[in-house]
């Protein structure tokens, strides 16, 4: 007995629609398409007003193809396929001349019959009304031809479209067939640089809104040898459609460079090069932080912070910068994202990174300030992207380095289609929207809205197409509202402006928990409507800080865990005011009991207090009129607080900022990547007498003082020599800027002055969360940012995981000379020498 076709592919139907997998694809052989059917069709002459007509499986086999799978997430969406011809034969279409489809042809034809005037008088003549009906959408997917693709290694952006793995891909193809590529907005690569040389960038670099904060002048141009790590992030989103590399994800839209990764910087540069053209740049793309070696604690000093809120409450007219930041690629060494005051940042898109098997790899780091995830390297793939150079492309970008651009090219996308939108629209949208990926993982926990989250994956992993459309239809948030809980010392806990503590609770082998109540009053006193963010503020002294856990749960009994332990982290600074970050409490009611418990590894060695703690909840306001912009403290890390906003502080000298190089902490071949298994809090970690600590401690300013309060004779003597020297020096230096300036035709001149950010009279808290005072010289070693890039990124891993912190240096045997460039903006600019071409990697 022979089977119909529909009848058999019926019966085999749970096997597409519930693959654990999705199918591999031959595109030699077949021809693939994306169909969306309609499964309800009301009102059709011959069926009455509500009858369902056909299956989706009839439709396929009118239309002559056969399905692949379901795609999951998407309801009522096939993937389907069909042979191709023997031969190819083109046909009239539009304005010219198309590659013949059966398929498609097959389609228009049903659609040429069902519109007919005339009523139906056979049933072929329904059948066509009832197939064009149930089809709402039908698409060929050959990406390179109906985009006019011909960029040579857009095959292999395999994050753009995954032949292999279809489900995991930023899924920007049906948006660039919306017309959405990004044009007219700008975003901002704040990185080692801007090759604006390269055919890829060239036509889309801005070079208004750039600036070199490193050698302060106009052009961003990546002058070292290992300046490339910009220009490969840049060309994730902006690289333009032409015959060099690859495509970025909004490759219409305006690209400029802010370079503050290729030397040490000061708090001030970085604090304007974070505001720097904000009115006019939407979406800044941050892919680096402090080390990810699973032992620092960074965060941004008062200055920087300050400026991040000025661009929240001032950028793009008020709507708001767009902040998008790494999460980090110590994963493998323990460390986590709300170590670093970055990325756990209210104002921070924070992005994990996915392998092009939808796995989470190993080196990106979990934590509760996670958002979102975005495709990256992994699993033997890795981003394939510009390069530095005239035309070179790179093949081995990855970490969360490269995770970030990818979103931020979205975001560029949905600013095109929603110009609108305020920077909290794009987190609320990118909660919305996020896909679940993995969903047998365990770490996926139910929050009390009903929405999954995990530490790794943030909601879920950002989908371009789901993001813009979501986008065009949202109702924009309220403006923001936020409040702080009262402070809870413990048993008299106390930390003084010199980070000396006293009292507290011993922290003993059930550790210590303490509440906090938050009451309906509370919130309408504030005029708070809706939860968003929670910052946990924790004063905790420990002689090992990397044995420290600590945990929030909510009254609804949702759980985030804040802190970790990590082996590796053995500085006895402990917690001096750190703030830690939680959105998985999103949406929740926040009236009731919320319970800290902080807790250590009972080790007989170690030992510490608990001395206190608060809480800030930030979220939606309940009378718009009503609302406030947030002002930055001056003073916000003492217990109990300060109060006093007019208090006069000043704070020792802050070290300047020294950037680790790119792949710092990530492995080799040589060098596996450790296991988090393999080491114990018991173990002395193994020690270099050379090896720095990676922690600044002020106290070196404050005893620099004692001794020269106590020897002013000898040290007026050396401050002369050094005043001298400090002369001699400037001429030299303003002599090697006046040769560099020789090399190229600067850019009209586009001043930015301090005056956004205001007179600044106060502290430099803390950037990382060690005493000033000082009672470990150990720890007298600044740490600097570092990029979170891929594992196979640069050349020089001899270092990764083990021995002396490395640290970038941008010094070449011979400077590179910076190519000339027109003094009018946008204008073309020339090509780098050969011998520029020959140092590209």
């Amino acid at each position: 007995m022979l089977l119909s076709w529909t009848l058999v592919v019926t019966l085999l139907a749970p096997k597409f629609a519930f693959a654990a997998a999705p199918a591999k694809r031959n595109y030699d052989s077949h021809n693939y398409y994306v169909l969306e059917y309609n499964p309800i069709t009301k009102g059709l002459p011959g069926h009455g007003s509500g009858s369902d007509v056909g299956s989706v499986y009839d439709v396929m086999h009118t239309l002559n193809v056969e399905p692949v799978e379901e795609l999951r997430d998407l309801e009522h969406h096939w993937l389907v396929r069909a042979e191709k011809p023997p031969t190819s034969e083109l046909v009239a279409r539009g304005d010219g001349l198309q590659e013949f489809d059966p398929v498609v042809e097959r389609f228009e034809s049903l659609r040429r019959r069902a519109s007919s005037g005339l009523s139906a008088r056979s049933e072929e003549d329904l059948r066509a009304r009832e197939v064009v009906a149930s089809v709402k959408y039908l698409s060929r997917q050959a990406v390179t031809k109906r985009f006019g693709i011909k960029d040579p290694v857009f095959p292999k952006q395999w994050h753009l479209v995954n032949e292999e793995y279809p489900d995991h891909m930023m899924n920007v193809a049906p948006v660039w067939e919306m017309g959405i590529t990004g044009k007219g907005v700008i975003s901002a690569v704040v990185d080692d640089g801007l090759d604006f040389t390269s055919d890829d960038l060239a036509p889309n670099f801005d070079a208004v809104n750039s600036y070199d904060f490193n050698d302060h002048e106009d052009l961003p141009y990546p002058k070292g040898s290992h300046d490339q790590h910009g220009t490969r992030c840049a060309g994730q989103i902006a690289a333009a459609k032409n015959d060099v590399c690859g495509v970025g994800i909004a490759h219409d839209s305006k690209v400029a460079g802010i370079r503050i990764l290729s030397a040490p910087i000061s708090d001030v540069d970085e604090a304007v090069a974070l505001n720097y053209g904000f009115q006019n740049v939407s979406v800044y793309s941050c892919s680096w932080g402090p080390p990810d070696n699973g032992r620092a604690m960074g965060s941004p000093s008062y200055l920087i912070k300050k400026s991040v809120v000025n661009g929240i409450n001032n950028g793009r007219g008020g709507k708001g910068s767009i902040f998008v930041f790494a999460s980090g690629n110590g994963g493998g060494h323990e460390d986590q994202c709300n170590y670093d005051g970055y990325t756990n940042s209210i104002y921070s898109v924070t992005v994990s990174a996915l392998d092009y098997t939808g796995q989470h790899p190993y080196y990106s780091e979990a934590c509760a300030a996670n958002m979102i995830a975005a495709y990256s390297s992994g699993s033997g793939h890795h981003i394939v992207t510009t390069d530095k150079g005239k035309d070179k492309c790179a093949t081995n970008h990855g970490g969360t380095s490269a995770a970030a651009p990818n979103a931020a090219g979205v975001f560029v996308l949905a600013v095109q289609a929603r110009p609108e939108l305020t920077w909290r629209d794009i987190q609320y949208l990118s909660i919305e929207t996020a896909k679940m990926v993995n969903p047998e993982d365990p770490d996926w926990e139910t929050t009390a809205t009903g929405r999954k989250y995990s530490y790794k994956h943030g909601y879920g992993v950002l989908d371009a197409y789901k993001f813009v459309t979501a986008a065009q239809k949202w109702t924009l948030v309220k403006p923001q509202a936020w409040f702080e809980s009262p402070t809870i010392q413990l048993e008299g806990g106390k930390m003084d402006e010199g980070h000396r503590y006293s009292g507290g609770t011993h922290i003993g082998p059930d550790g210590v928990t303490s509440k906090l109540t938050i009451t309906k009053d509370m919130l309408k006193e504030n005029n708070f409507e809706t939860l968003e963010h929670v910052n946990v503020q924790v004063w905790i002294e420990h002689s090992r800080r990397g044995d420290v856990e600590v945990e929030i749960i909510s009254p609804n009994g949702i759980k985030s865990v804040l802190g970790k332990k990590r082996s590796g982290d053995d500085s006895k600074n402990g917690f001096p005011g750190w703030v830690f970050m939680s959105i998985k409490h999103w949406g929740e009611d926040p009236v009731g009991d919320w319970t800290i418990r902080v807790s250590d590894q009972n080790s007989p060695d170690e030992s510490g207090k608990f001395l206190g703690w608060r809480m800030k909840f930030w979220g939606t306001t309940i009378d718009p009129s009503k609302a406030e912009k947030y002002v930055v403290p001056v003073v916000d890390n003492v217990l109990p607080p300060v109060n006093d906003p007019y208090r006069p502080v000043v704070d020792a000298p802050t070290v300047t900022n020294e950037h680790s190089k790119p792949t710092a902490y990530l492995p080799t071949d040589d060098h596996p990547r450790p296991s988090a298994t393999s080491s114990s809090h018991n173990a002395a970690p193994t020690k270099t007498p050379s090896t720095p600590v990676p922690e600044k401690d002020d106290s070196f300013f404050t005893d620099m003082s004692r001794v020269v309060s106590s020897h002013k004779t000898f040290f007026g003597g050396i401050g002369a020599v050094s005043l001298v020297g400090l002369i001699a020096g400037a001429v030299f230096f303003r002599q090697r800027q006046e040769r560099l300036k020789k090399s190229y035709t600067p850019l009209s001149d586009d001043s930015h002055t301090m005056a956004t950010l205001g007179a600044v009279y106060g502290p430099e808290p803390e950037r990382l969360g060690v005493p000033s005072a000082g009672r470990h010289p150990q720890d007298r070693v600044s740490v600097g940012l570092g990029f979170h890039s891929s594992f196979l990124d640069d050349d020089d891993l001899s270092t990764a995981g083990a021995g002396p912190t490395p640290r970038y240096r941008d010094e070449p045997d011979q400077p590179t000379p910076v190519p000339p460039v027109s003094s009018k903006p946008g204008a073309a600019t020339q090509p780098p020498s050969s011998g520029e071409d020959a140092r590209a990697p």
